[in-house]
C-alpha cells in the first residue's frame, strides 16, 4: 500500500465529524448531573418523603376527628294485648331511624411517646438528607473521574494525532528517498509497519473516548449533547493543610454524620419504648343527632328527635404485656451500644482513609511534576534526534525509538495529571470537603 493511498484511507476513516463541537465544562456537568442525574432525583424523592413524615400532620400531636351517619328502615307485623285483654294488631308497621354524629378524639398524654416519635423522625429526616449529600458526594466523584477520562483520552488522542502526522512526513520522507535511491524499499516498509501501529493505536484510543463520553452523558442523565468535548486544564488545590483537613474530617464526613443520627434515633428508640409503661390519657367528645319515626298503632311515640353533646375522659394502662416492652427497651439499649461500638471504628477507619488519600494524593503530585519534567526531556531528545536523522546521522529505528519515548512521556503526564485530580476529589470527599469547592 503506497502512502498516498493509506493517507486517503486514514482521512476518510477519521474526518467524520470532525467538525466543532460544544465544551461541557466543569460547572455545566455538575448543573446538569444535579438536574438530570437519576441516582439524584431518587435521593431527592426519598427527602422529600422523609421531610413529609417529620411534619406536625405526621407527629400525633392533631386531634382525630370522625363523621358518621346512618338510616335504617324497617318493616315488621306486630300484635299486642292491652291491659283491658283487647287485642291489637299492626300490619306492616314501618319503623324509621336516622343518625348522624361527629365524634373527636385526642391524646393528652401518652408518657411522652409521642414527643420522642417526633424527635426521631426529624432525626430521620436529617439522616435522609445526609444519605442524600452521600448520593451527590458519589455522583459527583464518579462524573469527574469519567470527566477526566473523557479530557486525558482526549490529550491521548492529540497526542497520537502528533504521532501519525510525525510517521506520515517519515514515509513521505523514505518514499522520496527510495525513489532517489538513496536508501533501500526495507525503510519504506518499517515506515509503514510504524504508521499502521499508530493508526491502531489513534482508532483503539478513539472508540474508548467515545464510550466514555457515553459513560459521562449516562451520568448527566443523557440530557447534554450527543458531541461533546471537555475542558482539559486543571486546577489543583495545592493550599490544603493536613491537620486543617482532618479535623473537618472528623466534623463534616458524611458517614460519621449519619452514624451519628443513627445513635441519636436509637436513644430516642429507647425512651419511645420506655413511653410504654406509662398510662394513655385520651380525651373524647361528641356531638349527636338521632330521629326516629314508627307509625305502628302499638308504639306509644309515633316520632323521636334528639341530639346533644357528650364527652369525657378515658385512662389506659397497660399493666402488663407479657413482658415485650421489657424486651424492646432492652433490645434498643444493645442497638445503641452496637451503634456507638461501630461509630468508634467507623473513626479510625475514616482517620486511616484520609491518611491513605492524603499520601496517595501527595505522591501523585510528584509523579505529575516528575512527568512535566520527564515531557521536556523527552520532547528535547526527539527534536535533536530528528534534526540528525533528517541528515542522516541515526537510524530510522533509533528515530522511531526517541518518538516511542515521546509519545509515552506525553501520555505518562496525562495520566499523572488526572490521576493526581482524581485523587484530590477524593480526598476532599472523605473530608467532606467535595461539594465545597469550585472544580
Amino acid at each position: 500500500m503506497t502512502s498516498k493511498t493509506y493517507i486517503s484511507i486514514f482521512l476518510v476513516f477519521f474526518g467524520i465529524g470532525a467538525g466543532a463541537q460544544e465544551v461541557l465544562t466543569t460547572e455545566e456537568a455538575i448543573a446538569l448531573a444535579l438536574d438530570h442525574n437519576y441516582g439524584i432525583k431518587i435521593a431527592k424523592n426519598t427527602v422529600e418523603i422523609a421531610e413529609n413524615n417529620a411534619g406536625i400532620l405526621n407527629s400525633g400531636y392533631l386531634p382525630t376527628l370522625t363523621g358518621n351517619a346512618g338510616a335504617t328502615i324497617e318493616v315488621q307485623n306486630s300484635e299486642g294485648q292491652l291491659a283491658d285483654g283487647a287485642v291489637r294488631i299492626a300490619e306492616g308497621a314501618e319503623t324509621r331511624r336516622y343518625n348522624a354524629s361527629v365524634d373527636l378524639s385526642y391524646t393528652l398524654f401518652d408518657g411522652l411517646g409521642r414527643l420522642y416519635n417526633y424527635k426521631r423522625l426529624k432525626e430521620q429526616y436529617q439522616l435522609s438528607e445526609l444519605e442524600a449529600r452521600s448520593t451527590i458526594e458519589t455522583t459527583m466523584l464518579q462524573l469527574f473521574s469519567i470527566y477526566y477520562s473523557v479530557a486525558e483520552l482526549t490529550e491521548n488522542t492529540d497526542a497520537l494525532e502528533q504521532t501519525m502526522a510525525i510517521s506520515k512526513k517519515r514515509l513521505t520522507r523514505a518514499g522520496y528517498q527510495f525513489d532517489y535511491g538513496q536508501n533501500t524499499k526495507l525503510e519504506v516498509l518499517n515506515a509503514e509497519v510504524d504508521i499502521n501501529n499508530d493508526s491502531i493505536n489513534l482508532i483503539v484510543t478513539k472508540q474508548l473516548l467515545q464510550n466514555t463520553k457515553r459513560d459521562l452523558n449516562f451520568v448527566l442523565g443523557n440530557s447534554y449533547a450527543e458531541q461533546f468535548n471537555v475542558d482539559t486544564d486543571v486546577d489543583f488545590v495545592l493550599d490544603i493543610d493536613k491537620d486543617e483537613l482532618l479535623e473537618k474530617t472528623k466534623l463534616n464526613n458524611v458517614s460519621l454524620l449519619q452514624a451519628e443520627t443513627n445513635i441519636n434515633i436509637s436513644e430516642f428508640d429507647i425512651k419511645t419504648n420506655k413511653a410504654q409503661f406509662l398510662p394513655n390519657i385520651g380525651l373524647i367528645g361528641s356531638y349527636g343527632w338521632n330521629e326516629s319515626s314508627n307509625n305502628s298503632p302499638l308504639a306509644f311515640v309515633i316520632q323521636n328527635t334528639n341530639s346533644g353533646i357528650s364527652g369525657g375522659i378515658n385512662l389506659t394502662w397497660n399493666l402488663f404485656d407479657g413482658g415485650s416492652t421489657l424486651t424492646s427497651v432492652k433490645n434498643a439499649k444493645i442497638l445503641l451500644e452496637t451503634q456507638k461500638l461501630q461509630m468508634e471504628q467507623l473513626n479510625i477507619d475514616i482517620e486511616r482513609n484520609f491518611n491513605n488519600a492524603w499520601d496517595d494524593y501527595q505522591n501523585k503530585l510528584i509523579i505529575f511534576q516528575v512527568q512535566k519534567n520527564n515531557i521536556i526531556t523527552a520532547q528535547n531528545n526527539f527534536d535533536r534526534t530528528e534534526e540528525k536523522f533528517k541528515i542522516g546521522q541515526v537510524t530510522s529505528i533509533e528515530f522511531r525509538q526517541a518518538q516511542l519515548n515521546l509519545i509515552n512521556a506525553e501520555l505518562s503526564r496525562n495520566q499523572a495529571k488526572y490521576d493526581a485530580k482524581v485523587s484530590e476529589l477524593t480526598l476532599l470527599q472523605i473530608s467532606g470537603e467535595l461539594l465545597n469547592i469550585a472544580f
